[in-house]
């Protein structure tokens, strides 16, 4: 078997080290939730219930989980098999039509759903390590609160001590799971994040999206923001259900509570392209967050980037504009201290680079979701016009020190 130290012929031989990516993923079991949930919030539980067609849809408690219905540990499209759509193919078979005989089971692929199964394809890949992210339960935060932050938060610990179990903020120094934290109670994620942190965490996920009737950025949160800074520990921030269909799409005459298949052109614009990531981190940014906390990492993973020009350009004019600004930097300049961004493999990513440094651009391959790269190195193609010094930084060397691998 080939190891991380000698990479499989081929582009990863060719770039002559591991990579290290900031953007793997699981398929979540139906027990994800429901294996370590304390039994004062069972009614609220997460839970999956098996059809007539073999496949679990999601309930919150009693009500079916609105936004996203199913969990894909039941049936998905292979690892890139949705690229073509990704590109602007208006139909691709292989990703959206399910008689297609191109769909897999997850639990029949052992890396999908089992750590030692992944470290031996991470090797066949070569890859020395990387975060690993949910795939359901990141879309699950907005209406986990609609039972109160309690109830939101068991399921949280819930999740994260099955983590724990299966996958490890650590496990062999190569795979790095992700818990789930929420600005929903300020008390309780800072105990949860202790928790984590206490465990071995090297990075905590937030949801995109106002925080519960305040920004992200408002001082009430500082004691959660003020513990990942002394950690050292980058938070991150990745695609989900932000509650933009209830809240901004109602405002444009659209139904609220649809799910993530029955969305229309202007329900993904307003609520599951851009918007809800650049809201995020222009309230961070604008709301002076940075200057409270000199040393904290954000992680931008499975937004792209093309939204960064405007963001910055937007957030400039912003603070120009206003008359009580009293940032002491130009919000571009903070953002390219402070964010890492992982563009798709679709994008720009030597633009990137050149926006924000080439220290903060990070390789996330998405795999193995359909939408994001059969072959995680093939994630080289969107660096063209940067240097082997740059793309090193990018493939591999980012992503190791925000984990705080050795060099």
């Amino acid at each position: 078997m080939t190891t991380v130290a000698d990479p499989p012929a081929g582009t990863a031989r060719q770039l002559g080290y591991a990579l290290v990516d900031a953007d793997n993923h699981y398929y979540e079991p139906h027990d994800c939730f429901t294996r370590h949930m304390e039994s004062a919030y069972a009614d609220h539980a997460v839970h999956t219930v098996v059809g007539d067609d073999g496949l679990g849809r999601l309930f919150i408690g009693d009500r079916p989980a609105p936004w996203r219905p199913v969990i894909q540990y039941d049936l998905i499209a292979p690892p890139g098999a949705g690229k073509g759509l990704m590109i602007g193919k208006r139909k691709d078979p292989q990703f959206e039509d399910p008689n297609a005989n191109v769909l897999i089971k997850p639990y029949e692929h052992p890396a999908f759903i089992n750590r030692d199964a992944r470290l031996a394809l991470m090797d066949e890949q070569g890859i020395q390590a990387a975060y690993l992210l949910p795939t359901a339960a990141v879309c699950l935060e907005y209406n986990l609160y609609q039972d109160g932050p309690e109830a939101a938060f068991a399921n949280l610990r819930s999740f994260n001590r099955w983590i724990e179990d299966d996958w490890g903020y650590g496990y062999q120094d190569r795979i790095f799971g992700v818990p789930l934290l929420s600005l929903a109670d300020v008390d309780l994620a800072v105990a949860e994040l202790e928790r984590v942190l206490a465990l071995g965490a090297r990075a905590v996920h937030l949801n995109p999206g106002p925080a519960y009737g305040r920004s992200p950025a408002d001082p009430h949160f500082d004691p959660f923001w003020a513990r990942a800074q002394e950690a050292g520990v980058p938070v991150m921030f990745h695609i989900g259900y932000s509650g933009y269909n209830d809240s901004v799409g109602v405002l444009w005459g659209e139904r609220p509570n649809v799910s993530l298949y029955e969305q229309t052109p202007l329900q993904n614009f307003l609520g599951l392209c851009d918007r809800p990531i650049t809201d995020t981190f222009a309230a961070l940014v604008l709301g002076g967050l940075f200057e409270r906390f000199g040393s904290l990492k954000i992680v931008s993973v499975e937004n792209g980037c093309a939204w960064v020009p405007g963001l910055l350009h937007q957030m400039d004019h912003s603070a120009l504009l206003s008359r009580v600004n009293t940032l002491v930097e130009q919000p571009s300049e903070t953002f390219a201290r402070h964010f890492s961004v992982a563009p798709f493999w679709e994008d720009n990513g030597a633009e990137l680079a050149r926006l924000i440094g080439e220290d903060h651009v990070l390789l996330g391959s998405d795999f193995p979701h359909p939408e994001g790269e059969a072959v995680p190195v093939d994630f080289v193609d969107c660096l063209d016009g940067l240097d082997d010094g740059q793309i090193r930084k990018v493939m591999r060397d980012n992503t190791a020190a925000l984990i705080g691998l050795p060099a």
